[in-house]
């Protein structure tokens, strides 16, 4: 394999085991899932005692594919998945995508289940963490299209370190969903927050929560290694092809203390405590069963990820519109239930604070809105110079390339593993003047439990020629250095000048625009701070007609804009573009004939596709839908790829808007590329983390 991607050989591994049989498997009876921790800021602290394999980057593993489709989401609350993940997972659900939720905390809070205007009763925490869970219960009836208060098999999942869970089974047809009750405490006995203290104190004992009505009668308690080996055991064991997180990195946010307290965030960070930590231990957990396995000589497990923004959603512009939202925010309301329902759960039939209209009408907003925290393409496609297409993404936390086994087959021959893991889902792209592909990533260079460290930084893989192998990976640090900055970098988007220089630009910790540029003899710039206003993450870059470099970003109230005043010139901010609507998502950018730049976006909480051109702004009939947009230059004009309000891609070119109808269900970042002939294609992964191919 190695020979095959063209690495050098002062980059071979010396200490790779022997490859042997695959695995030995260990089978449960059904299985919980664990906590993932989130690490606030680093301290000082005894390193963990445990020590894992370390996670390899090298290339050159075998992939395991042809898993059966499986969507497992690792939670913090029950909620969480409801106000944050869908219409995601609604969508894999309807696709037949069975589904596998790990809630890792009990949901207890202070044991008080309020219903509003009514006298505020007595804490009881085990009533409230099973009230919460029959509102999922409730919930996920619903969204199979069964009667709400349709009976769950109830059994007792035997978890690694004799840990012992609930599970919930409900099955509709062919489709099945899995609730895992860990049931850590929200809180220590000295009050301090659960699932954080966890994450950073290798002392701490966490106990769990006996809910009322569950057949577990007895608590438990979770250890930070212990937690790690449950959520790694329940990955090996279900095998998902796609996992959910929460956000392990949220953004600053510098809010006074009493609006703080309001927004239910924790000190310094848009996010609620408990999230940050279930997505840190949900990302260590992946890097362990990912390291453990190559190391005892398995093959890499074909899994994709995404995670996604939380508390977040209360700072920026809204991105549902009305049709999208009133879905999500319907699966609410039967889990927040009531106390007239007759659910046959003595401890109370929902999350009665959350029912209703509330979510739509609560300040915060959360409900109004999705956003992953890794956007953008999740495949790159290149073509080869025999003219066959090249697929690229992360499969296993790993780079991995597909190719298609004829020009225009549209069969993909068997993945090539290219390493560079542990990555974040999404990747940036460009070409260099002579062809050769360069693939950026953000790689979680560190991420230690227990006051280790926790580190991100921005990598990428050139290709030694047109079609072929692969140069070492290199790592290019982050715009963002420091123990707590360098987390909150985002994606990496990269463009070619026509003077060959490649631009590189990443979201940095101050939700500002920060480049390195390479020359056009390989030498990168040091990091830049570009400037400007806040924006989200998801920039597009483009050249002009003038072969100026243009950047945007979704910002508050307006589309921010930075660019060259000439061709080989530095990037300076410019005005905000104020001309169209606030955007809901991040803009796409193509060059227009007049040598200018058009925008593409949809609206703050609007359906319709918006185009911003030279101060003009139109709406694109045919277009409605919801999340971004791609763009692409074709002979025929712009082609534009997004979703419609029901979940399906469509695309958009001079011939109309067709919709892909077929194939399997389709993830987030498909990647929109025009042949030769100005045809275009469209590639994506679907839920069983396997590519396909759209040419319509």
């Amino acid at each position: 394999m190695r020979d095959q991607l063209g690495l050098p050989g002062n980059g071979e591994r010396l200490d790779r085991p022997r490859r042997g049989a695959a695995p030995r498997v260990r089978r449960r009876a059904l299985l919980t899932a664990a906590a993932l921790g989130s690490a606030l800021t680093a301290c000082s602290v005894p390193p963990p005692r445990r020590t894992d394999p370390p996670p390899d980057p090298a290339p050159g593993f075998p992939i395991s594919t042809g898993w059966r489709a499986l969507l497992m989401q690792i939670l913090a609350h029950p909620d969480d998945d409801l106000y944050f993940m869908n219409p995601d997972t609604r969508l894999a659900v309807d696709a037949g995508t069975p589904l596998v939720c790990v809630y890792l905390t009990a949901g207890e809070a202070d044991g008080v289940n309020r219903v509003p205007g009514a006298p505020r009763p007595a804490p009881d925490k085990g009533a409230y963490s099973s009230a919460r869970h029959q509102g999922l219960r409730q919930a996920y009836a619903t969204l199979l299209g069964l009667e709400r208060f349709a009976p769950w098999e109830t059994s007792v999942a035997e978890l690694d370190g004799g840990r012992r869970a609930e599970v919930n089974t409900l099955t509709a047809g062919a489709r099945r969903v899995e609730l895992v009750f860990l049931n850590s405490a929200m809180h220590t006995g000295r009050h301090r927050p659960g699932l954080p203290s966890l994450w950073q104190d290798r002392r701490l004992v966490l106990r769990t929560v006996v809910a009322d009505g569950s057949p577990l009668t007895r608590a438990g308690s979770y250890t930070y290694d212990g937690l790690v080996d449950v959520l790694a055991g329940l990955l090996e064991d279900y095998r998902p092809t796609v996992v959910h997180t929460l956000d392990p990195d949220p953004d600053i946010q510098r809010s006074p203390e009493a609006v703080r307290r309001a927004d239910s965030e924790q000190p310094g960070y848009s996010d609620h405590p408990d999230h940050t930590a279930a997505a840190c231990f949900a990302w260590a957990a992946m890097i362990r069963w990912v390291a453990r396995t190559t190391a005892r000589g398995g093959d890499v497990p074909g899994f994709v990820t995404t995670s996604y923004r939380g508390y977040y959603n209360r700072h920026w512009p809204k991105n549902l519109p009305p049709v999208v939202l009133s879905a999500k925010a319907a699966h609410l309301v039967p889990y927040g239930g009531s106390p007239d329902w007759e659910c046959g759960n003595a401890a109370g039939c929902g999350d009665y604070n959350v029912g209703g209209d509330r979510p739509l009408t609560n300040r915060k907003g959360w409900v109004r809105s999705t956003h992953h925290r890794y956007p953008g393409a999740r495949v790159a496609v290149s073509a080869d110079p025999d003219g066959r297409l090249a697929a690229h993404a992360v499969l296993g936390l790993r780079v991995v390339r597909w190719r298609e086994t004829e020009p225009g087959s549209g069969v993909w021959g068997p993945p090539h593993d290219l390493g560079g893991g542990p990555l974040a889902p999404v990747l940036g792209s460009t070409t260099t003047a002579g062809g050769r592909l360069l693939l950026f990533g953000l790689r979680f260079a560190a991420l230690g439990g227990h006051g280790g460290d926790n580190e991100r930084e921005i990598v990428v893989l050139e290709q030694r020629a047109p079609g072929g192998g692969f140069l070492a990976w290199r790592g290019l640090g982050t715009p963002s250095p420091g123990p707590d900055g360098g987390r909150r970098i985002g994606v990496p988007v990269a463009v070619t000048a026509p003077d060959g220089r490649i631009h590189l630009f990443v979201r940095n910790a101050e939700k500002g625009l920060s480049t390195r540029v390479r020359e056009g003899d390989g030498r990168w710039s040091g990091w830049r701070d570009m400037g400007g206003g806040e924006v989200q993450d998801g920039f597009s870059a483009v050249v002009d007609g003038e072969g100026r470099v243009h950047v945007h970003g979704a910002g508050h109230h307006a589309v921010h804009h930075w660019t060259q005043d000439g061709p080989g010139h530095a990037l300076t901010a410019r005005t905000q573009i104020d001309a169209g609507p606030v955007p809901g998502t991040p803009p796409a950018a193509l060059p227009a004939a007049d040598g200018s730049v058009d925008l593409f976006y949809r609206a703050e909480a609007g359906a319709a596709l918006v185009s911003v051109h030279a101060g003009g702004t139109a709406e694109l009939p045919g277009s409605d839908g919801y999340g971004p947009v791609t763009a692409a230059v074709s002979p025929h004009g712009p082609a534009l790829l997004g979703r419609s309000g029901e979940g399906l891609l469509q695309l958009r070119t001079a011939a109309g808007v067709l919709m892909r109808t077929g194939g399997r269900a389709a993830l987030d970042g498909p990647a929109l590329h025009i042949g030769e002939a100005g045809r275009p294609t469209v590639a994506g992964l679907g839920t069983d983390a396997l590519p396909w191919l759209w040419r319509p």
